[in-house]
């Protein structure tokens, strides 16, 4: 009967690969479940998991129980029955101890002590003299995130013979950052407006929500901050409050708690008072109570993001007080609560500074163990501004006493915004990885952040979103994978970026070697032909003003640190910037390893070389080219890396729907476009100092400088 079931199977799995590649719009994201085109694999899942057995009472396990339906029917094309109990057999059996007697009499025990409350374990065994497939965990949530995990290893088609999985997060808050703004628009926003439509909430709720949970709850992301760093007071009043409860109980099934930004002046725009020193005590009682009105409304609220003293943004330091005065005064009011404070180091002084990178570290090196246990300094990855290459930011590893959050941007300000294929895993992966050297050799970022360097409790990740009301979310198809990366990294900061690459081609699009090896290679590729075509050797913030998008080498005017010349430095002599003991010392905010081979330009490497060195036109660098030559070398490089790109996507026609691949194709010619622009300025702008010819072999630039420099616009000029 057996082999009679699996010879069926294997013909309905062949019947199923000979089926016309559908029309997707990507709104699916990671979670199509198309049907499984291995036949043989096919055939195995059929026969492992003909019925399901999962007690759906709450919320939470309803929502586990509706994605392993979904799922299943997709992967395999059959609706599969639900059963109360463990049926004759083999069958899928999912839940907590508490939730099911089948579980609770398993020998998972130990495994289960080791999950903790987010974590679960997926089994391949005997259960009751039956095959079952178990997904076990402590808690509802811990459940849902097993099937997630199930139903990724299915869309990625790995076998079910012999599971024996045990995951639990490494970080505790994993949490998306909505650079979003009441009026629905997103600041640093590349695909379409904000998805909080408030002025339909509290009555309204779109189902793009609960996708929107899912889609989170599916990489592990439990978190998300729905308001922008630069705050409005107005979503701490009540009738705003009423909307975030609305959206509070869409997430928690998902398992996903609501954080709010709050500006710290609130007290007197919405509070009538007359100051905002957090060491008033009638500032204090306010932002107590306002915490305790909040908590009624939303019980499982998560806390606070802050940016303070900075940008324009008010702040402590408005009244001669610290942050960790202004962080711990909101600490106490959500501590009750099990709340958190956010508190981001990304600082601006009034004055311009000597060297702006070295701001965060000084105004929060010397505040260390000042902040209470329930507050995270929030660091960018690195010490200016999420630039295409940057080091590692100091202050990993220089604060042992307090709960360091790292902060990643998932959409592309710097990189490309709506148009470019970027795929920014293996920046967060260089970053992480970085060692700090805090307690000698080993010291890595990752290990900062997990809290095991030091032994934090507290933990975060958090990524600037990058989702929109853009039918696919994230305008960019590609764009979907640094979402989805995020995810990935947060729940384990030691995850590779070519698995989770290689993981989100096969959920995406196809399984299909041909297909998942070249697009493979040109995502983990992607990141350095953008550094290459934008800002190589270490340049940085010669973009456009206000945009962003473009290059702006001349940009000048206004505060300097607001500059690219700032930056680059660049004349006759030379160009970079001398961070070195002998220049400003930003290599001094680093431990001595790290110092000593920022410090040296013989072991910094050109990737970093212009950020921490001065060095002129003609010297020679890693390749053997002088340092014009090699900038040359490197921007024209990164024109026809995009152009290999581009021949690579269209030479995949027909391997998946024609709908996302024309648009993956069209971005890729406005890719290559603004590499081409950026390329031809900056060599232009920087051939000025350098005073040499371009080498013959490289192609000249279609304009002179002066067509490049009067095109103010986000717009591609026409060459």
């Amino acid at each position: 009967m057996k082999t009679a079931l699996l010879r069926i199977a294997l013909v309905l799995a062949a019947l199923g690969t000979a089926a016309p590649l559908r029309a997707d719009d990507g709104y699916d994201l990671w979670l199509r479940y198309s049907l499984v085109k291995d036949a043989t694999r096919l055939a195995e899942y059929r026969a492992a998991i003909p019925r399901i057995v999962i007690d759906s009472r709450t919320p939470t396990l309803a929502a586990a129980r509706d994605e392993l339906g979904r799922g299943l029917r997709g992967l395999l094309g059959a609706e599969l029955p639900f059963t109360p109990r463990g049926p004759r057999g083999p069958y899928l059996l999912a839940g907590t101890p508490s939730s099911s007697r089948e579980i609770d009499a398993l020998e998972l025990k130990r495994e289960l002590l080791a999950a903790g409350s987010e974590g679960y374990v997926i089994r391949s065994m005997d259960v009751g003299g039956r095959q079952a497939t178990v997904i076990a965990a402590n808690t509802d949530v811990g459940v849902l995130y097993g099937v997630f995990h199930l139903l990724r290893h299915m869309q990625t088609e790995g076998s079910l013979e012999g599971l024996r999985i045990e995951e639990k997060p490494r970080v505790e808050r994993r949490i998306l950052n909505h650079w979003d703004n009441l009026d629905r628009s997103v600041e640093r926003g590349y695909a379409g407006r904000s998805l909080w439509d408030w002025n339909a909430l509290p009555g309204t709720l779109d189902p793009r929500y609960t996708d929107y949970a899912r889609a989170n709850a599916s990489i592990g992301i439990n978190g998300t901050v729905l308001t922008n760093v630069n705050a409005n007071a107005q979503v701490l009043t009540p009738a705003y409050l009423q909307k975030v409860r609305a959206l509070a109980g869409v997430f928690r099934p998902y398992g996903i708690r609501v954080y709010l930004t709050a500006r710290f002046s609130a007290p007197i725009e919405i509070g009538g008072l007359r100051t905002a020193d957090p060491l008033d005590p009638a500032v204090r009682a306010w932002w107590k109570a306002k915490t305790d009105e909040i908590y009624r409304i939303i019980p499982d609220f998560g806390g606070f993001l802050v940016k303070a003293n900075s940008e324009g943004q008010p702040g402590p330091q408005d009244y001669r007080r610290t942050h960790a005065d202004g962080a711990n005064m909101l600490a106490e009011a959500v501590a009750p609560h099990d709340g958190i404070v956010m508190w981001r180091a990304f600082v601006y002084s009034p004055d311009e500074p000597r060297d702006r990178t070295m701001q965060a570290y000084d105004e929060f090196h010397p505040l260390d163990g000042q902040f209470l246990p329930n507050v995270l300094v929030q660091v960018k990855n690195g010490p200016l501004d999420f630039q295409p290459r940057e080091p590692f930011h100091p202050l990993f590893g220089a604060m042992p006493r307090t709960p360091l959050m790292l902060e990643l941007q998932v959409t592309q300000e710097y990189l490309g915004q709506h148009s470019d294929l970027v795929y920014l895993a293996p920046m967060w992966q260089e970053v992480l990885d970085a060692d700090t050297y805090a307690r000698g050799a080993g010291s890595t970022v990752a290990k900062v952040i997990d809290g095991s360097l030091e032994g934090h409790r507290v933990t975060g990740v958090a990524g600037v979103a990058n989702t929109g009301t853009d039918r696919n979310w994230t305008g960019h198809p590609f764009h979907q994978a640094n979402w989805y990366a995020f995810g990935r990294m947060a729940w384990n900061p030691a995850a590779r970026s070519d698995a989770i690459a290689d993981e989100w081609i096969r959920m995406t699009f196809t399984s299909d070697e041909a297909f998942v090896r070249p697009v493979k290679r040109m995502m983990m590729e992607s990141r350095e032909v953008a550094v290459n075509y934008m800002t190589p050797l270490g340049l940085h913030h010669i973009m456009a003003r206000s945009h962003h998008y473009g290059p702006g080498p001349w940009v000048t005017g206004g505060r300097a640190d607001w500059t690219a010349l700032y930056y680059h430095r660049a004349d006759t002599l030379g160009i970079g910037f001398d961070r070195t003991a002998a220049g400003s010392n930003a290599v001094g905010q680093y431990v001595g390893p790290v110092r000593d081979r920022f410090n040296d330009r013989a072991t910094v490497g050109d990737s970093l070389l212009l950020w921490f060195h001065r060095v002129g036109w003609n010297d020679r660098v890693e390749s053997g080219r002088t340092l014009w030559n090699e900038m040359v070398h490197r921007y024209s490089a990164g024109v026809d890396s995009v152009r290999a790109m581009r021949r690579a996507w269209d030479g995949l026609a027909g391997k998946i729907d024609a709908e996302r691949h024309g648009e993956v194709a069209r971005r890729l010619a406005t890719q290559e476009r603004a590499a081409r622009w950026w390329r031809d300025a900056s060599l232009l702008y920087f051939q000025q100092f350098a005073r040499q010819p371009i080498p013959p072999q490289y192609e000249r630039p279609a304009r002179p400088l002066e067509f490049y420099t009067a095109h103010t616009s986000d717009t591609i000029p026409e060459f």
